[in-house]
């Protein structure tokens, strides 16, 4: 039987642990298993995905493992007490979960050279330090088609998080999907600051719901937007996993990421040896980038067309990114049939033409 701490906060710096009492002798330890999230594991979004790949690891491996997680870490001084908490802890492989959990992984990693280390949506790496990222920006081409079928104001508002090239690029792919249904589209932006503040993203959607937005689209981690949504009428897209249960008439569909493969296989290849630095960045066609089934109120023509947008994008006939594309002050980015680099994408910090933000 695997050890599995359930539960780790952070209080003044120090851990407050809940563990599961171990039953009987163990013949060898487990392969320890950490993960340290940015919100609550109740989060019903980013968080809570990550978690659902931990809980697959134990159901794979069973008693080979232990895994533990600490939640609610702040991206600064608490998590480089938090990481090391789990290196000193014993955990073999850390896996740290948000874009600002990086500079600290990179941090720990050199005091803890025979640890390994994997950062999502980051990228420094280090030879014990990976980093794994989705391409949510095809999941997001995919809603932004769905958008500019079914808004009948022809604008939609976005909460976002912080600025940063993921959030940036899912913003401008959202947009672009949906001005080529319709070329008058409008995408309103309202930064929340925030990861996961149910409060700040509820009063965030009725504002954009206010300024005449009927469809609403997030880049943060709880359902509230969705059931703000859902109180006034309009339509939305929910974030990171299918939230529908919240929002059962106003979700047309969500952005479901799903790390369950890839925790599955770096966490055998750590086991048997073969495990070795580098940068993973999968999607739609890898599985890591999902699409929540249709509301009923999707119509056939916007049902088909976002079909269509993911069939493309797993052919590899279809980038959202294609040029010719201007950025909001006019200035060429990508000429006329050109697609967008990896490295352009890591790198954005500008608005296409047409965003508000």
């Amino acid at each position: 039987m695997s050890t599995i701490i359930t539960r780790r906060t952070l209080l003044a710096g120090a851990a407050a642990t809940s563990v599961l009492p171990l039953t009987g002798a163990q013949a060898q330890a487990p392969f320890g298993v950490g993960f340290i999230y940015v919100g609550p594991v109740g989060d019903h979004g980013w968080s809570w995905t990550h978690d659902q790949g931990r809980k697959a690891l134990e159901k794979e491996y069973g008693n080979k493992i232990k895994t533990s997680f600490i939640e609610n870490v702040a991206e600064g001084p608490d998590a480089v007490r938090a990481i090391r908490q789990l290196a000193q802890a014993g955990d073999q492989l850390i896996f740290t979960t948000s874009f600002g959990f990086m500079n600290p992984t990179i941090q720990v990693a050199k005091q803890f050279p025979k640890i390994k280390f994997e950062h999502a949506t980051g990228y420094q790496r280090a030879e014990n330090v990976a980093t794994y990222n989705a391409r949510f920006y095809e999941g997001r081409a995919v809603i932004g088609t769905l958008a500019g079928h079914m808004s009948k104001a022809g604008q939609a508002g976005y909460i976002a998080s912080f600025p940063i090239p993921e959030v940036v690029m899912g913003i401008n792919a959202f947009h672009l999907a949906a001005k080529k249904v319709n070329p008058n589209f409008k995408t309103k932006v309202i930064w929340a600051s925030t990861w996961y503040d149910p409060a700040k993203e509820a009063d965030a959607a009725k504002a954009l719901i206010d300024q005449g937005c009927d469809v609403i689209s997030q880049h943060t981690d709880s359902p509230a937007a969705l059931q703000a949504a859902e109180q006034r009428g309009v339509y939305a897209f929910g974030q990171a996993s299918d939230m529908k249960a919240f929002a059962p008439k106003a979700q047309l569909s969500a952005i479901v990421d799903d790390w369950s493969g890839y925790y599955i296989k770096r966490v055998k290849e750590a086991m048997d040896g073969s495990w070795k630095s580098g940068d993973v960045w999968g999607g739609i066609k890898d599985g890591m980038v999902k699409l929540a089934p249709y509301n009923d109120a999707v119509s056939p023509a916007a049902r088909a067309a976002a079909d269509e947008v993911q069939k493309g994008i797993i052919a590899g006939t279809l980038h959202p990114f294609t040029g010719e594309l201007k950025d909001q002050k006019g200035t060429l980015r990508l000429k006329a049939g050109e697609t967008a680099s990896d490295e352009m994408l890591s790198k954005m910090d500008w608005y296409v033409d047409g965003v508000q933000a």
